[in-house]
């Protein structure tokens, strides 16, 4: 009796396709004695089921050959000796000479100079020429001088001068009562203030700036009799005015 020859196997795919073949079979059957309704809901789920075995016969061919989803392997690097080193065959640049300046001669010896440092502290820049100093500021002078006295109180004036040629804007003059209950009013010629019995005058508009090699005057009232009430001290800038009574 002669040998069965042997079937060929079935591949996944073969059987899908019978499984795809036998459901579209069986659901023209039932569509075949069903309403409108029960067809669409019916192809729906044919429609589903079409997708399903699709992806699973697409999954399977994949598995099947998994070396088409190897990853590509990538040549090494080249090292640092591979690739200073070109290939056989390939033209290498040719190498450019260095650019050379022509040679200058050396001066003689005799024709040699020897630069000198300046010394130490010695300035290169150039004396201005036509230039003027600033006029110095002289130092200032105060006369205090009573000119009037009444029953309770006395006028008195102290004259300041300015000896230098420029003018002074700014000068302070204090005066030194015995008491601080004594005042100071009318004053004329310059801003008052006081600290105690220690009165400070500074020039108002009329008395500044005070121009050089002239003087201007301070007046004003003291609450007080000259013999109980006279400035113990007086200074302009800080030096004694002259006049104080003994």
């Amino acid at each position: 009796m002669p040998a069965t020859p042997p079937q060929p196997r079935r591949t996944v795919a073969i059987i899908l396709l019978d499984r795809i073949v036998a459901l579209a079979t069986a659901a023209g059957r039932v569509l075949t004695g069903r309403d409108d309704a029960s067809r669409v809901i019916w192809v729906a789920v044919v429609a589903v089921l079409g997708v399903l075995v699709t992806t699973a016969v697409l999954v399977a061919g994949v598995l099947r050959t998994p070396e088409k989803l190897a990853p590509v392997t990538l040549d090494p690097p080249l090292s640092v000796d591979q690739a200073g080193t070109p290939p056989a065959g390939t033209p290498r640049a040719r190498a450019r000479p260095a650019a050379t300046s022509p040679a200058v001669a050396a001066p003689p010896p005799s024709a040699s100079v020897t630069a000198v440092p300046p010394s130490v502290g010695a300035t290169t820049r150039p004396a201005p020429t036509g230039s003027t100093a600033a006029p110095t500021t002289a130092a200032r002078t105060a006369d205090f001088a009573i000119e009037d006295t009444a029953l309770l109180s006395y006028g008195a004036a102290v004259t300041i001068t300015n000896p230098g040629p420029a003018p002074a804007a700014q000068w302070t003059l204090v005066l030194t009562l015995p008491r601080e209950s004594l005042r100071v009013s009318s004053v004329e010629g310059a801003l008052a203030s006081r600290d105690g019995a220690v009165w400070t005058f500074v020039p108002d508009g009329s008395t500044a700036p005070a121009p050089g090699g002239a003087s201007v005057r301070v007046t004003f009232r003291v609450n007080g009799t000259p013999a109980g009430a006279a400035p113990d001290t007086c200074a302009i800038d800080g030096a004694a005015c002259t006049g104080l009574p003994n």
